[in-house]
């Protein structure tokens, strides 16, 4: 390691984040790392929230921050960590989110079929592998659960993951909601090993219960705000209607990989079969979604300029919650009014007026368990714990149905 490849960066929610291996400075300094300079954090929860302006850079950056903190804990509490198995850690939890495209979710569902981030995440890092000589092996066995020493992909993958620490400080800091806020360091000292597993001491019960009723706050309050949600929904029917009309042969301005997602019916074996696909996918950004869609105002097709002017202006759909799914009658009665204010088809009034769901389960018992361990050795869920919080309310989900239409 030469003193030259140690690098410090300045976070506004940490302090100073250190980079001190040449393995780590390199896949940094990657390209396909540095995509996410240019990909928001939050998509467009920014037209709700104006601080909301991070990267999934910062993100990954603050949650390597968090892994740091959290192996430096458990090995000076005894946990068997080698440099190798330190090193992979950091890396593994770096490349989390490399498979994220522009705005996210909104691209999954608007122009890629069937593939999730999570798959594409997969593929990079395995292109990655091949790039940096194979030196992402180990990671790769963390990152996949494979490892023998679980506690690793514990601390990249769980209910309780420097992830989730990092996105709730992270995003409670720029959207100044003050609810999110965690005790992201009293959690990190309360974290042990236990039989080759994560755990958390006694003493930091309560901590815990903060952390799951803070991210059940920030996914009502900024993820799933009805704004967000309108916003959002209206990107995935841009996608949808930019895809539709590029598959009917119509010309559209984009970037050239813009250009190959929307003029090709883009699948899994895409991805596994033409090296190109991949390669394109690292150049889209949230610049080519947004350049597009500034140009697409002025398209001749009217539900497409129609969608990007709204969007463009914050000229956002109107967002009714309700405990209960809407019976037909609702839209039937939005369908009209919309038809009759901008002359919409009816083969195209799917773009204006749609109901959808937003579920979230704050803490889940199915999934892999938040274990406390007693001083007595005993070892129990989170959610089992006598008088605790956490098993009266945020482990039931919670489903709000929605609609949305432009403002009449």
């Amino acid at each position: 390691m030469t003193e030259r490849k140690r690098k410090i960066v300045n976070d506004p929610v940490y302090g100073f984040i250190t980079i001190d291996h040449p393995l780590i400075f390199n896949l940094i300094s990657h390209p396909y790392y540095q995509r996410l300079r240019r990909i928001h954090q939050m998509a467009l929860a920014h037209l709700v929230y104006p601080g909301a302006m991070h990267t999934r850079f910062h993100h990954s950056m603050g949650a390597y921050h968090l892994m740091c903190m959290a192996l430096q804990e458990l090995k000076s509490k005894g946990a068997d960590i080698t440099p190798e198995e330190e090193v992979a850690a950091k890396m593994a939890i770096l490349l989390h989110d490399i498979g994220h495209g522009p705005y996210s979710h909104a691209l999954e569902n608007g122009i890629i079929e069937g593939v999730s981030h999570e798959a594409i995440s997969q593929w990079l890092m395995e292109e990655l592998n091949r790039q940096l000589d194979n030196s992402l092996l180990l990671t790769l066995d963390i990152f996949n659960g494979r490892y023998h020493k679980k506690f690793l992909h514990q601390l990249v993958s769980s209910q309780l993951d420097v992830d989730r620490m990092d996105y709730l400080n992270r995003d409670s800091f720029y959207t100044g909601v003050a609810e999110g806020t965690i005790g992201y360091d009293r959690i990190i000292k309360m974290l042990t090993v236990h039989n080759g597993e994560l755990m958390v001491e006694e003493k930091g019960i309560y901590s815990i219960e903060k952390f799951i009723i803070a991210r059940r706050l920030m996914y009502w309050q900024v993820y799933l705000h009805k704004t967000v949600l309108s916003a959002e929904n209206m990107l995935v029917k841009v996608l949808t209607r930019a895809k539709a009309l590029a598959q009917s042969g119509q010309k559209l301005f984009c970037s050239p990989a813009l250009e190959y997602f929307l003029y090709n019916t883009v699948t899994q074996n895409n991805f596994e079969r033409e090296p190109d696909c991949l390669r394109l996918f690292c150049l889209l950004d949230d610049y080519d979604i947004m350049g597009a869609i500034k140009v697409w105002t002025e398209h001749p097709d009217k539900v497409l300029s129609l969608l990007c002017k709204w969007l463009i202006n914050r000229n956002l759909f109107k967002v009714v919650l309700s405990h209960e799914p809407f019976d037909g009658s609702a839209e039937k009665l939005l369908t009209q009014q919309v038809a009759q204010k901008w002359g919409i088809k009816d083969a195209d009034m799917g773009y204006f007026v749609f109901s959808g769901a937003a579920t979230l389960r704050a803490y889940n018992v199915n999934d892999e368990k938040i274990n406390i361990l007693f001083k007595d050795g005993t070892v129990k869920d989170i959610s089992s714990i006598d008088n605790a919080l956490i098993s009266h309310t945020l482990a039931i989900p919670v489903k709000k149905f929605y609609i949305c239409h432009p403002k009449i």
